[in-house]
């Protein structure tokens, strides 16, 4: 992939002209800034990123434009990776942003992004077709009560896996962060998809959005 090009949508000029400063110092293109989501596909068409990188409390309402944004872009271009960059966890809004696209989204909080080197990371790995959460994020979906919660049949450990899977994380990632081999990670989320009635990928990506697919009540 040659130079990325981002598209950045927030109403906050100074942090969206941070941003901007940021990324191009790190050799991204910025390629079109909006203080709101209001034609965005239109707007998205016409300047071409390979990322759109969008708040999601914006004008006129400042509830959920950015979600919603992001959700149409998916739909109208899959191929252009959406990254959610914000001070609020909308959960419902994000299961279904990160359930309804195939691939190259993402959704942060601004304030637990400590390095430039965070941020272009995960533009990266949108840009490239991966997914992107926050730990909160899943956290608080994680969290959410529900009437029926398939998470009753986890144990403990199994629970503090599944959390690590579903941030994305690789099994050999877990196993170094839990401090236990890769073949105990295996066996748990071997145990994890079996209880879950979940089909076990080698695809990080498809395992977290099947791990969020059986989460999704949690956010309604």
């Amino acid at each position: 992939m040659g130079v990325l090009r981002v598209m950045l949508v927030d109403d906050a000029a100074l942090v969206r002209e941070g941003i901007a400063r940021l990324l191009s110092d790190e050799g991204i293109d910025v390629v079109a800034q909006r203080s709101d989501a209001v034609d965005l596909v239109a707007a998205v068409e016409q300047a071409g990123p390979d990322v759109v990188i969008l708040d999601v409390r914006m004008p006129p309402t400042h509830t959920t434009e950015g979600l919603d944004a992001a959700l149409e872009i998916k739909h109208h271009h899959p191929e252009i990776g959406v990254l959610v960059l914000s001070q609020y966890v909308e959960t419902r809004h994000a299961v279904d942003l990160l359930m309804g696209a195939h691939s190259g989204v993402g959704y942060l909080l601004k304030e637990r992004i400590t390095a430039h080197s965070d941020l272009v990371d995960a533009i990266t790995r949108v840009a490239e077709g991966g997914t992107v959460i926050d730990p909160e994020v899943v956290r608080k979906v994680l969290d959410t009560p529900r009437r029926s919660d398939p998470l009753d049949r986890l144990t403990v450990r199994e629970q503090e896996v599944l959390a690590l899977v579903a941030e994305g994380h690789s099994n050999a990632a877990i196993a170094d962060l839990l401090a236990t081999s890769g073949r105990t990670i295996e066996t748990h989320t071997s145990r994890i998809f079996a209880k879950l009635d979940l089909d076990a990928t080698s695809s990080t990506h498809r395992r977290v959005l099947a791990v969020l697919a059986h989460l999704r009540a949690k956010a309604s």
